[in-house]
């Protein structure tokens, strides 16, 4: 814990708190984030959470907490914890059932994915205020020219592609997602198809390790290839 200078006889000291009060992002009714950090919960010290609500096949977008690392544990339900290993650029997931925890250091690119309706899972921060920079930033604040020259792209089909992007996404595909609308993949679909879906089972390898998890069937490692303060 760091340093702390509150001090706790004072009559403002805050010992609890009630995270329904502090709604971070909601998308609908059964996908939404409560958060809770010093701002918050004066006597927390060098820590903060996220109470995360999903429903099959949502995803907390990929992004980076360059302040903080994260520990996500599931309370119920089950999810897909994924994450680039910046060292040896490979893809790691996580499933993660209650009980369960996944590990992200500190500044590491992961994304959530809900394998089940009524997933809650809960992240926990080594930062007072976790910072939050989304895959979604990233790509509508970058000029598609610069994409489309730095990676050889065609720069038309850059902006065509990226011009749904107009708002930081946290919990995705977005309520108006056409392209999901149009092929029925939505988060009430069971038929959503995605990595973490409860239906599609997978052997796992985990650290060099094998693991068999009887709700996948696909390899939870590959090759490949992490500013929250609006309070």
């Amino acid at each position: 814990m760091a340093t702390s200078y509150m001090d706790f006889t004072s009559p403002h000291a805050q010992f609890t708190y009630d995270l329904s009060h502090n709604q971070f992002f909601k998308k609908d009714e059964r996908n939404y984030i409560n958060a809770l950090s010093i701002n918050e919960l004066n006597t927390l010290g060098n820590v903060s959470m996220l109470d995360i609500f999903l429903s099959t096949s949502n995803v907390v977008e990929p992004h980076i907490h360059q302040n903080a690392s994260e520990l996500v544990y599931c309370v119920s339900g089950a999810a897909v914890v994924s994450i680039v290993n910046p060292f040896t650029k490979e893809l790691l997931h996580f499933p993660i059932q209650p009980g369960q925890v996944a590990n992200v250091p500190q500044g590491w690119w992961h994304y959530e994915i809900a394998s089940v309706d009524n997933t809650h899972l809960i992240a926990i921060f080594d930062a007072p205020v976790p910072e939050f920079i989304g895959g979604s930033d990233l790509l509508r604040l970058t000029p598609a020219s610069v994409l489309a020259h730095t990676y050889c792209l065609d720069e038309a089909k850059v902006k065509e592609t990226l011009a749904p992007i107009t708002n930081t996404v946290f919990i995705g595909p977005p309520n108006d997602c056409k392209q999901a609308q149009a092929q029925g993949k939505t988060a009430a679909n069971p038929a959503y198809s995605n990595p973490a879906h409860p239906n599609q089972q997978y052997y796992g390898q985990h650290h060099r390790q094998n693991f068999y998890y009887p709700q996948y069937q696909q390899p939870v490692i590959g090759n490949g290839i992490g500013y929250w303060n609006q309070y």
